[in-house]
């Protein structure tokens, strides 16, 4: 324990002036228990810190061969650890000069004990959710009905959302968002998609319906299909797929209708036509295509966007299955990949498979100067890769 007297000494030999200092003196000691590496150190924005403050939890997800993210209720953040050229201490207790100049009675020697010290902490940055891993995680079971023996032999996980919690780098709000993106379900508790062409036979009994009711695609009553539709499939699995290609909205009277949707209905009849060819005559699949669509639809190229890509260098010209879903998450791979496709893209073809990396604030042209180089070809600005693709 130190005295006031050696204190004053103390100052003297460092040629400090003590009417320039607040007269507490902090006296610092190391606990029997003090140790490095007892204690970690997380550096958080103000948001984070509130919501730890309101009670709120973050949770730290990742698996063992993952890159640990820390989770909020609605944001994921990348975790990495800072070194610090001062040794940081714990001192349990320990005032700060605004605590003590509000406290005038405070003793003028405070004896403190070192709790821990660490020379790094981690430091938190905003990042996209993790989220490619939970299509991969529900398309090893897709739902291909109620009939299907696969499902009754319960050969494959299920996941529940805890599960998903468990598994999936990302918040809660970016999971079940994603999950209602990727027209996910829920049944018997679990989560689910569609196997596709069971999709497709639900969603061709509903265009049906309306083609035989002369029903207008802005207003189809769900008690109706429900009805005509009971005997033919089950009412949650007509009502999901109204969800999926519709928008719900309530009559003054109270009655159920879904505006549907034509670009997707129409992008799904794509997907169907291209799955089973490698490369498809692009005049003669817009025609196969526009004939395919429920009557009163147009099927455009604009609607396929991050589904398939045109190859205009071709004669004739070519359309083929590209889905972004399809390719990496991390984004050096995914341009690889892109470069590997197609040497030299322009920024209107290759911006639907590159938007979803973008960062908070990040534009697709940064990720472009980041990982492309520009030329001009013809009179067009074109876009290839900045290393040599194997």
């Amino acid at each position: 324990m130190r005295s006031r007297a050696e204190v004053d000494a103390t100052l003297q030999t460092a040629k400090l002036n003590p009417a320039e200092l607040l007269p507490a003196v902090h006296c610092l000691s190391f606990g029997p228990q003090a140790g490095a590496g007892e204690c970690c150190l997380l550096q958080l924005e103000p948001g984070l810190c509130a919501e730890l403050e309101a009670g709120h939890s973050l949770v730290i997800r990742g698996e063992k061969d993952e890159q640990a993210v820390l989770c909020s209720k609605d944001k994921t953040y990348d975790m990495k650890i800072a070194d610090t050229s001062n040794m940081l201490l714990f001192i349990p207790g320990c005032k700060t000069p605004e605590q003590l100049n509000a406290d005038q009675a405070s003793c003028d020697i405070i004896h403190s004990q070192i709790a821990g010290f660490s020379n790094n902490y981690w430091e938190l940055r905003r990042c996209r959710p993790k989220l490619k891993k939970l299509r991969k995680l529900l398309m090893e079971d897709p739902y291909e009905g109620p009939d299907s023996r696969k499902d009754q032999t319960l050969t494959f996980s299920k996941y529940t959302t805890e599960d998903l919690l468990s598994l999936i780098q990302a918040s809660e709000e970016e999971i079940l968002h994603q999950l209602q993106v990727i027209d996910a379900c829920k049944i018997e508790g679990y989560w689910r998609i569609l196997e596709f062409d069971y999709e497709m036979k639900l969603l061709n009994h509903v265009t049906q319906l309306i083609d035989s009711e002369s029903w207008s695609l802005s207003k189809v009553p769900l008690r109706t299909c429900l009805e005509e539709l009971v005997s033919l499939e089950p009412t949650e699995m007509i009502e999901h797929i109204l969800l999926s290609y519709g928008r719900k909205y309530i009559d003054d009277a109270g009655e159920v209708y879904f505006e549907m949707h034509e670009d997707k209905i129409c992008r799904a009849i794509a997907q169907m036509l291209l799955q089973n060819a490698v490369k498809f005559n692009l005049s003669e699949f817009q025609e196969v295509w526009q004939q395919s669509v429920p009557e009163g639809m147009t099927a455009r190229l604009d609607q396929l966007k991050g589904l398939a890509l045109v190859d205009k260098t071709s004669r004739p010209e070519t359309i083929f299955l590209l889905k972004v879903e399809d390719l990496p998450e991390d984004n050096q791979e995914r341009f690889n990949s892109l470069f590997s496709i197609r040497e030299k893209w322009t920024e209107s073809d290759i911006t639907p498979y590159i938007q979803d990396l973008c960062a908070e604030k990040q534009t697709v042209g940064a990720l472009l100067t980041k990982y492309a180089r520009s030329s001009m070809q013809n009179g067009v600005r074109v876009y290839n890769s900045r290393r040599p693709i194997s």
